[in-house]
């Protein structure tokens, strides 16, 4: 773990991706195998959440190569 502040919030931010992302794939999965329609509400939800955390990422990965 690197001891940058810069680098620790990004390495926040990319474990809270993965774990969006894990939520994202096993809800549509589960939408799609089973047409489970909750579960493709959820899966609507953990993208949105992945797009947010993208954006946040995005500007953090910026100000670290400055």
């Amino acid at each position: 773990m690197i001891n940058n502040p810069k680098f620790t919030s990004m390495e926040k931010l990319v474990e809270q991706i993965k774990a969006q992302y894990a939520l994202f794939a096993e809800n549509a999965e589960a939408q799609v195998s089973k047409n489970n329609k909750a579960a493709g509400t959820r899966a609507r939800k953990a993208a949105l959440e992945i797009m947010k955390l993208m954006k946040e990422f995005r500007k953090a990965s910026v100000e670290a190569a400055k």
